[in-house]
Order: C-alpha cells, then sequence, then structure tokens
C-alpha cells in the first residue's frame, strides 16, 4: 500500500479536525482506520491530533501495524480497545467520533470515564469518495478478475446445475484468478428468483427457458469490484428480451449521463425516466448506483436519497438499473465506472449483448 496518497489523505483529516473544531478525531470504522494508516486488521482505532498520530490495537496485530502504518505511533492495548482509548484521550476537551458507527454503549462508556469531555459526530466516508491513482489500479485489477471469471463461468451454467453451484465456481475462479475473497455474497438468482434484487445464491436448479442474474465482485488489496450480468440458459421468451433490452438501453445511457458537474438525484432521475417512459416506472424499485472502494457500498450515492450535489473526476460508482417482476423474474446490469472530465469509463468489460446459453 506505498504508492497510496497517504499524505493527502491526512492532510485532508487534518483539515477536517480545523474545521470540525475539535481536538483530536477518534477513527474505528475499519475502512477508514485503512485508508488513513493503511493498517488492515480490525478490532483497532486511530487517534488523530493536531500534534499525534496513533494506531491503538492488541498483540495480534502489533507486528503487522509497525509494517503497514509507517506514519503512526502504535500503541498496543492489553486491557480492552476502550479502556486504552480513555487513558490516550485524558487532556482532550472536544472529541470527533464517528457517530454513524459508534455503538450508544460505546458512546456511554467514553463519556463516563471522560467527564466533561464534549463529543461531536463527523462524517469521514465523504473524504474517500475521490480515488487516487493507486486506488483506482486496484480497483481495475479487481475488474479484471472479476471480468475474467465471469468468462469461465458460461462454460459452467447449464440446466440443472444449481444456483449455489454458481455462486461456488463463480468464487473459487475469482480467488484462482487473484481475489483475496468475494466482495460480498454472491448473488445467483435464476427464472423467478431473478425479481429478488439481492437474491443470494440457494439450491434451486437452473431451467431452461430462465433468465439468471448473476451479481459478484473481486477484492483486490482490499479494493472491491462490483458487475452484474444476466444470461438466459436456452431460448427465452420475446416478453423476458423486451426486458432485458430495456434494462441494456438504461444502462448504456447511465453511462452518458454519469458526469461530473451532475448530483446524485440527478443522475439517478434520469434514468429512471427511461423506465417510466417505457411504462416500467415501479419495476425499478432501487437506486442507480454507489460508490465503490474499500467498501461494496459507500459514498457516493446515485439514487433518490443522494447526498452528493457535484460527481466529481476519479469517484467510482455503479451504474445498475434493474427491472424485477414479482413471481415472474427480473434482469439487472451493472459495470463499475470510473468518472472523468465530463464522462464515465467503465471498468467491468464483459459483454452486455443478450448471451443465450
Amino acid at each position: 500500500m506505498n504508492n497510496f496518497d497517504f499524505s493527502g489523505r491526512l492532510a485532508n483529516l487534518y483539515e477536517k479536525i480545523s474545521a470540525e473544531e475539535v481536538d483530536a478525531l477518534l477513527i474505528t470504522k475499519v475502512p477508514n482506520v485503512t485508508y488513513f494508516s493503511g493498517f488492515r486488521g480490525d478490532s483497532s482505532a486511530l487517534l488523530v491530533g493536531k500534534n499525534f498520530r496513533k494506531l491503538i490495537t492488541d498483540g495480534r496485530y502489533t507486528q503487522q501495524a509497525k509494517q503497514e502504518s509507517k506514519n503512526f505511533q502504535i500503541v498496543e492495548h492489553t486491557e480492552g480497545l476502550y479502556k486504552k482509548l480513555v487513558e490516550e484521550l485524558k487532556g482532550c476537551k472536544k472529541i470527533g467520533v464517528e457517530g454513524s458507527v459508534m455503538t450508544v454503549a460505546q458512546r456511554d462508556y467514553l463519556a463516563k470515564e471522560l467527564a466533561g469531555v464534549e463529543f461531536k459526530s463527523v462524517e469521514l466516508d465523504t473524504l474517500r469518495q475521490v480515488k487516487d491513482a493507486a486506488e483506482i489500479n486496484c480497483i481495475k485489477k479487481a475488474c479484471a478478475i472479476a471480468d475474467n471469471a465471469f468468462r469461465k463461468i458460461l462454460d459452467f451454467i447449464k440446466p440443472e446445475v444449481s444456483e449455489v453451484e454458481v455462486a461456488a465456481e463463480l468464487e473459487y475462479l475469482m480467488r484462482k484468478f487473484g481475489s483475496e475473497r468475494a466482495a460480498f455474497t454472491t448473488i445467483v438468482a435464476s427464472g423467478w428468483r431473478g425479481s429478488l434484487p439481492h437474491g443470494i445464491a440457494t439450491d434451486k436448479k437452473i431451467c431452461a427457458g430462465e433468465l439468471v442474474t448473476i451479481d459478484f465482485g473481486a477484492v483486490y488489496n482490499g479494493y472491491h469490484s462490483d458487475i452484474t450480468r444476466t444470461i438466459a440458459v436456452g431460448k427465452i421468451s420475446s416478453e423476458q428480451k423486451k426486458i432485458y433490452n430495456a434494462v441494456l438501453s438504461a444502462q448504456v445511457y447511465g453511462l452518458e449521463v454519469i458526469m461530473t458537474g451532475k448530483s446524485g438525484k440527478d443522475i439517478d432521475e434520469a434514468v429512471r425516466k427511461v423506465f417510466e417512459d417505457a411504462g416500467y416506472g415501479k419495476n425499478f424499485v432501487h437506486g442507480l448506483g454507489h460508490g465503490v472502494g474499500l467498501e461494496i457500498h459507500e459514498e457516493p450515492r446515485l439514487s433518490k436519497l443522494s447526498k452528493t450535489e457535484n460527481i466529481l473526476p476519479n469517484m467510482i460508482v455503479t451504474d445498475e438499473p434493474g427491472l424485477y417482476f414479482e413471481n415472474v423474474g427480473g434482469v439487472r446490469i451493472e459495470d463499475t465506472v470510473l468518472v472523468t472530465r465530463g464522462s464515465a469509463e467503465p471498468l467491468t468489460h464483459s459483454p452486455k449483448t443478450l448471451i443465450e446459453l
């Protein structure tokens, strides 16, 4: 992880400390710990103030932390993370915490042990939205692994093979091609189960004449890819093809409207209108996309609820419209996309024209 721009990340963090007017930031969310320090273990925390940077961890991780976190003082705890945090935070008057991550019990413990200290909820995830060159390279590699696995899995899928078998083979292929693990629980939804946007693989057997939606991703150096393809097993009906083509048209249009300067809401609305004009508005039940990086779902969001007012170059998002018909089936097509100056570049390259096996 030596090629990542840690100096730039820390500079942004110090700006956050000044803007929030806190004495220190307590960082406990694992992806944020990794992002700012390089450390990839868990059960740990960062303390960052104007004059100190500490990584608090336990004996399982001290050697690893010393190797991965050159810009932090490594502090080992032996009697519990939060007890050590109390010791290290004494003297601070106002502490920024990740309010969306910290539990009530953790907050109550700190408040009790650090009487008189003010705690302020801060948002750090947005500092990870714009990717540096090393991050982009890792995500491109994760995308290439997923593309290679998809190419191979097509030889495996056939009638009477179960969804679970497809998921297992796909995850094996990704590991074989260099993935650390599956990016999330692999979705394989065939036939009527395609109407479930998050229909994880079951023991259902794939049948001839069905559409099969496969949503999966690889992880390279901690960074994720996310891709969905829907394929046909055997001949499908003209109505199924009509639905597939509607989703494909919307997905390709999404690549045209994902651009710098637009808001996440506006991008989602533009693609949503394609479905509404085609009479499928009620069948698109989720947002168009989400950010991808150290988490499979992160900022920015492309949805009705997006808080992102300005899409910026080097953000990486998904473009994943889908249509779902209860007890009938569904179609989703998704690419991981790099936002460049004024346009979007797909990083996943598996074919999107309908594949009929």
